[in-house]
């Protein structure tokens, strides 16, 4: 029995993912009962991973349009930044975490290859890739297993195609045990007449699949990516698309030469849903339609079903729309790279999606009520406040004892996971292939890479902590545009825009989606008052695990990928102690606050605590301030205020630099809370002594707040006349423990 002559009803319908009125939904746009060809791609395409049922009706309160924007979210494969010149930087961020989280190693992987196929599919070479992981209990072996498959995966793919890796950030909590995140981040160059749109224009013009053959892997991923991880999960693994690297290195390089050609309508990357997602999305955007002959599209495997090659999600593919008559064009370049490239249809103006197998037709949709903004359902869900604020609001700071021994209590906090360096994460990943990474051996608060043929530089960075934003969403996630936008300022960089990728649990729960209203509100509130528009991202629910009776999303996490600029070299700035005897200073307010901090999770086992004492204008004007002092060459370091507090800011700047540091606290807050506590707005800068009245003559009529803390001196850390050991000894806890973690 053919597969389309199999029964379909509701039961088949809620097995694909789809529930009771999207079914009756689908009955009314085909004015006929869809077959199982038909229904498998409306429920793909109305997955929430495509579609954002769930999520859009808020996405789109959040700020998207800005001087600097040459494409806005939700436009084209990624959004794109005028950088001047002439130039453009598409930048995005993405998630592939279900399929990490079963196949570490093909999920990581994968998650790389298809976010850098996001950016050169609009013709930007990437230059530079970043990622942002989440993991469970470091001393878990199923963790470190994770941790090891998931960095292999990354280094593998992105060392193969020739990207550096130049940022990132990895955390462990329990509540990612068993739901990691890994969030993988491309940022590309193209000149900005050069671009591609993901379009079909043209009825006749035909229709090109290129690249790697289509297999069964990957099939029902977008689906597999809107619903809970089970225990029954790893049945899914087909479900795991396997990745390519070389093949993709291939590709780039082919379809940047292609483009040239001249020959190219449009063009999109074969993502989530693969062929059932490029024709739909490009017909609905052109108001087109495409006839598509599934015998021409090259397979892996004999006899493919055509659910079964319009779901698959195989890795390195591209479709293209060639200008009629000028398709020859195109089989030479691809030709020439030793890629398949096939004819497998055409641009038709019926707006219909019109699938032919062995000289039958086996799927007849109408492209446009697949898509966002077309008919796609957009759903607004119920939400309330979640129960455990009510622990979080019954916080005092009182009722944390003051530590007896602040020397052990800061070798105790230094050595947690989250505080160490990632050194042996990031010692896998290749940060210098194509030498424009100037951030390798110079460390600043962000990365830094040179767009070559010019003076400029971008600043890139992936900021979130979930911590703060479990605590309140709304103020955490304004703290996590902050501290994106705060580490780029402190690098010497201007915050222009930035891509999210938001991860929750199930939408479904009403204290989930409490948490995803909030963080967009606090979102789009420090966005617009930084004027860094979202450029676009995704969203990815269903960040929870199942286990029996027991739910456990993970912890609210919208990573934040920002994009800034340096329009002139000389202002990067490094966060190293430079010189001995330099003078440090403290810009921002000291509180008295301890909220959500590391300090108190790993020093008193605390898990509910207040978000940190955070104030949106102050932080405005600290950036303000901060960026000023770079630009008149007045400070020569700086080095914001973060996890692990003023103690482990001023550990990290002297690690690098070898140098020591003699401070002493102030009084008028908890020394814990001076030394440890994570309250906003507060940066460390070193000025050298020569300048120490040019200094503070400056900051007498700035807006933000100074100290002084002490100096730069030997190879000790000396606070309030204690010895706190050598900076070397500090060093070998910093740089050793995660590896001997991982060992062990």
């Amino acid at each position: 029995m053919h597969e389309n002559d199999l029964a379909v009803n509701l039961d088949v319908a809620k097995n694909l993912g789809l529930n009771e009125e999207e079914y009756q939904k689908i009955h009314e746009i085909m004015g006929r009962e869809p077959n199982f060809t038909e229904l498998s791609i409306f429920s793909v395409m109305w997955s929430e991973h495509c579609s954002y049922k769930n999520s859009i009706i808020w996405l789109k309160t959040l700020p998207r349009d800005g001087k600097r924007l040459l494409v806005g979210a939700g436009e084209e494969n990624a959004g794109l930044v005028d950088i001047g010149g002439g130039l453009g930087c598409a930048f995005k961020i993405e998630s592939h975490n279900h399929p990490s989280a079963i196949e570490p190693f093909q999920g990581a992987a994968t998650g790389v290859g298809g976010i850098h196929r996001d950016i050169f599919t609009m013709g930007a070479r990437p230059i530079a890739s970043l990622n942002s992981l989440r993991f469970g209990n470091i001393n878990s072996d199923k963790t470190k297993h994770l941790v090891k498959g998931v960095v292999k995966g990354i280094s593998h793919y992105g060392n193969c195609f020739g990207v550096p890796t130049v940022g990132g950030e990895v955390f462990f909590h329990d509540c990612y045990n068993q739901n990691i995140l890994v969030n993988a981040m491309s940022v590309g160059i193209v000149k900005a007449d050069e671009t591609v749109s993901a379009c079909a224009d043209g009825p006749g013009n035909p229709v090109l699949i290129v690249g790697s053959a289509t297999g069964k892997d990957g099939i029902h991923g977008a689906t597999f990516a809107s619903a809970d991880l089970t225990e029954d999960s790893a049945e899914d693994l087909p479900a795991v698309q396997v990745g390519d690297p070389f093949q993709e290195k291939l590709l780039l390089e082919a379809s940047l030469e292609a483009i040239k050609t001249g020959a190219i309508v449009g063009m999109q990357d074969m993502g989530a849903a693969g062929i059932t997602c490029s024709t739909s999305e490009m017909s609905a955007k052109s108001g087109t339609g495409m006839r598509i002959d599934l015998d021409k599209v090259p397979t892996r495997q004999s006899n493919m079903k055509p659910f079964e090659i319009l779901l698959s999600e195989s890795q390195e593919r591209m479709l293209i729309v060639a200008k009629k008559g000028e398709e020859h064009k195109l089989f030479e370049v691809f030709e020439k790279w030793d890629l398949e490239c096939e004819h497998i249809g055409e641009v038709t103006d019926t707006g219909m999606l019109e699938f032919h197998k062995s000289g039958n037709l086996v799927a007849h949709v109408p492209a446009d009520p697949l898509v966002l903004g077309g008919g796609a359902p957009v759903y607004e869900r119920e939400y309330s406040r979640p129960a455990y604020l009510d622990k979080i609001q019954a916080f005092d700071i009182k009722n944390v004892a003051l530590p007896s021994n602040y020397i052990e209590t800061a070798q105790k906090l230094f050595a947690a996971p989250n505080l160490v360096s990632k050194r042996w994460v990031y010692e896998q990943y290749d940060s210098m292939v194509r030498t424009n990474t100037l951030t390798t051996n110079r460390h600043s608060d962000a990365a830094i890479v040179r767009v070559k043929g010019t003076e400029k530089s971008l600043a890139v960075t992936t900021d979130c902590n979930a911590s703060y934003v479990y605590a309140d969403p709304y103020v955490g996630a304004m703290i996590a545009i902050s501290e994106a936008a705060r580490n780029i300022v402190c690098s010497g960089g201007e915050p222009v825009a930035i891509t999210n990728c938001l991860n929750f649990g199930n939408p479904y729960n009403p204290e989930v989606y409490y948490q995803f209203v909030n963080t967009i509100k606090g979102m789009g509130e420090a966005c617009r008052k930084f004027n860094t528009p979202v450029t676009g991202g995704n969203v990815s629910f269903y960040n929870q695990s199942v286990f029996g009776n027991k739910t456990e999303p993970v912890f609210p996490t919208p990573t934040i990928g920002m994009l800034g600029i340096l329009d002139n070299q000389n202002h990067l700035m490094t966060l190293d102690f430079k010189n001995e005897t330099d003078a440090l200073y403290l810009v921002g307010t000291a509180k008295e606050d301890v909220g959500s901090s590391e300090y108190l999770r790993t020093i008193h086992d605390i898990e509910h605590s207040p978000a940190p004492a955070f104030d949106l204008e102050e932080e405005v004007q600290l950036q303000k301030t901060i960026s000023q002092l770079i630009r008149e060459g007045k400070i020569v370091s700086a080095h914001d205020v973060s996890d692990g507090g003023l103690f482990t800011n001023l550990m990290e700047s002297a690690i690098v630099s070898g140098l020591g540091f003699e401070i002493s606290c102030h009084e008028t807050v908890r020394k814990d809370a001076f030394l440890f506590g994570e309250s906003q707005s507060r940066v460390v800068v070193s000025v050298p002594q020569k300048k120490k009245a040019e200094f503070e003559s400056f900051m007498q009529f700035q807006d933000t707040p100074y100290s002084h803390l002490g100096k730069v001196m030997g190879e000790h850390a000396i606070i309030d006349g204690d010895d706190f050991g050598k900076i070397a000894d500090w060093t070998s806890i910093y740089q050793d423990t995660l590896g001997q973690l991982m060992e062990a």
